[in-house]
């Protein structure tokens, strides 16, 4: 199913002999826009301290009791490598996490590294899953690390949803609104759709934009920049959070804006 990654943000993380912590954040590779790592807050259980978990390791999502199960041990988790989640994650870090865990890295797959932002084959397409916002100055100076982090290490693709979101979306024709959310499936937990709040440009509408339109990510000027224009978003249907995204409304979406959907 699909879900708005803001209400998935707090759910509970059940590891197979108790919970451990709340989701705080997700990593999601812009490649092809594939959410790898879930950050995972642990509260009282490690003293506040975060750890990265990979979205191999999921076992069920439960909107009922708002949890998401794993199959891991606390134990393990508890004895996981050490990341400092509020610093950009390097590729050497999520190495030493997936070794841990005897998960393959995603980038030893040939899966989805194709090229830059929008340009690979996930995209959620494969049948399984007034102006920015507010900034704290921490949030501020963890965005800046990331960015400087981006220039020097190998790892240019991994982003947050969090550092993400407040971004400006810019159309070909000018800028439109900004990142309020992003809808994830929690199947292949691949990212369907960014939720882009337009109020800035006109009154009260929010709509849907395929990763697919997006050309690439400035982390400097906390841009989005999409292949669309503003007229053929400001003509597409509003999004309404409370109505659940069907199969209809996909392929309306799809047909709107000509994408084709990719093969499982």
């Amino acid at each position: 199913m699909l879900w708005n990654g803001s209400k998935i943000t707090g759910y509970a993380i059940s590891a197979s002999d108790g919970k451990i912590g709340k989701i705080s954040d997700f990593f999601f590779d812009d490649t092809n826009w594939l959410v790898r790592w879930l950050v995972v807050d642990t509260g009282n259980w490690l003293s506040s301290r975060k750890v990265l978990l990979p979205t191999s390791a999921m076992d069920h999502l439960d909107t009922d009791k708002e949890e998401c199960s794993i199959k891991l041990t606390k134990k393990q988790i508890e004895e996981s490598p050490k990341v400092d989640t509020d610093k950009p994650v390097s590729r050497q870090m999520e190495t030493d996490v997936y070794g841990y865990y005897g998960y393959s890295p995603y980038w030893n797959s040939g899966y989805g590294m194709t090229g830059g932002a929008g340009m690979a084959g996930g995209y959620g397409y494969m049948g399984g899953m007034g102006g920015a916002m507010p900034v704290s100055s921490a949030s501020k100076q963890r965005e800046e690390e990331m960015i400087l982090a981006r220039k020097n290490s190998g790892d240019v693709h991994l982003r947050s949803v969090e550092e993400v979101t407040g971004y400006h979306i810019n159309a070909t024709d000018g800028e439109i609104g900004h990142v309020e959310d992003v809808i994830i499936q929690d199947a292949d937990w691949g990212i369907h759709y960014l939720v882009i709040d337009t109020k800035n440009w006109w009154a009260g509408k929010k709509v849907l934009i395929s990763p697919r339109s997006v050309k690439d990510i400035n982390s400097e000027d906390e841009l989005v920049n999409i292949s669309v224009n503003r007229q053929k978003i400001k003509d597409s249907e509003a999004y309404d959070a409370s109505e659940m995204i069907d199969p209809a409304f996909e392929e309306k979406f799809r047909a709107y804006y000509g994408i084709t959907s990719v093969a499982a």
